[in-house]
Order: structure tokens, then C-alpha cells, then sequence
């Protein structure tokens, strides 16, 4: 009998004591995502982009002191042909040589339960620099944790598609962006 009040002491103590706080800092690129969906003529076309990289701190029991940065190579851009991407790198798109990156850089994160997290931040591409807010799930498996969600940006707000693609009927102005981002605790 002695033996079970010892027991159940120890684990009234355990759950009394805060769980060890872990904080995801390490990119893992090779298991992200980072995509897109644009209508051309009202058809769905997607793409992606191969090359980016991301700076996280988050904590999921202090979301409002985390941080987060993300800067994409928009040169890696895949839009479904080599002809298409390099349409999409000139000028009049995303003009990759004067304007290599894109970069999201997060102000705020605040928490709406379940999981779910609003990230408000500035995204610059091509120059112009906006605000934006995006819903993101954060699912943690153990020392990992994938953030994901979804956006939608208006590219004429970024001058992307000038001149003759400034028509939305030939290219539509709104641009879904979709997001995979893991990340692991420092030395995990």
C-alpha cells in the first residue's frame, strides 16, 4: 500500500511540473514545400519553386515571441515548362536579375486555438514591400513540426505580369501561394 502512495506522489509531481518548452529552429529544406496556383485563361496552372530558405523560432507555448523569415530564389521557379519559366523570370514578371529574392519577414504571431496560429508579416517581391496575414497549422511529431497554410496575393500589387500580361482575362491578378515548412529543435 505504501508502495502506491509513492507512486501516485511521483505522479501528481510529474503532472504538477511544466512540460519541457521545445522551440523549432533548424529548416529542414529537403522536407518542405513551397507552391503555387495561377489561372491562365480561367485554367488552373501550378507551379513551384525549388530553392528557398527559412529562419524560424517557435515555441508553441510563446507563439508571440516567435519569429519567422522567408526568402525564395525566384529564379528556381517551375511553371510547367522552360519556356514558362523563362517568361516568368524577365522583366516584365519577376525581373530575377534585378530582383532575385523574394523575402516574408513575420511581425506578429498570435494563437486561435487548435493548432492554428494567425501570422501577420511584410512580404517583398520585386521590389514592393506589403503587408499580409496568413493562417498557419503548426502539427508537432516529437522534436519536428510542420507549419502549413495558404495565401492569396494579388500580383499586380507586386508589378508582377507588366505590360501586355497586365490583363487579368489572359492571367488572372490573384495567385494562391501554399506553404509545407518543417523544422526541428536545435540539436535534434
Amino acid at each position: 500500500m505504501k508502495h502506491w502512495k509513492h507512486c501516485l506522489a511521483l505522479c501528481a509531481l510529474a503532472l504538477a511540473l511544466p512540460a519541457h518548452a521545445v522551440e523549432f529552429t533548424q529548416f529542414q529544406p529537403g522536407k518542405s514545400a513551397l507552391s503555387f496556383v495561377s489561372k491562365q485563361m480561367n485554367v488552373p496552372v501550378e507551379g513551384k519553386f525549388a530553392s528557398f530558405r527559412s529562419k524560424l523560432a517557435f515555441d508553441p507555448a510563446k507563439p508571440a515571441a516567435a519569429k519567422a523569415e522567408l526568402e525564395i530564389d525566384l529564379a528556381s521557379i517551375d511553371a510547367g515548362s522552360k519556356d514558362a519559366n523563362d517568361e516568368v523570370a524577365s522583366k516584365a514578371w519577376f525581373d530575377t536579375k534585378s530582383f532575385p529574392v523574394a523575402k516574408f519577414v513575420a511581425t506578429s504571431v498570435k494563437p486561435l486555438g487548435n493548432n492554428r496560429f494567425e501570422v501577420a508579416g511584410r512580404m517583398s517581391i520585386k521590389g514592393r514591400t506589403l503587408d499580409l496575414t496568413t493562417p498557419v497549422t503548426v502539427r508537432q511529431e516529437g522534436n519536428s513540426a510542420s507549419f502549413e497554410g495558404s495565401l492569396t496575393i494579388r500580383r499586380a500589387d507586386y508589378a508582377i505580369g507588366e505590360g501586355m500580361w497586365a490583363d487579368f482575362g489572359t492571367v488572372a491578378n490573384e495567385v494562391q501561394i501554399k506553404f509545407h515548412l518543417v523544422a526541428t529543435a536545435a540539436g535534434k
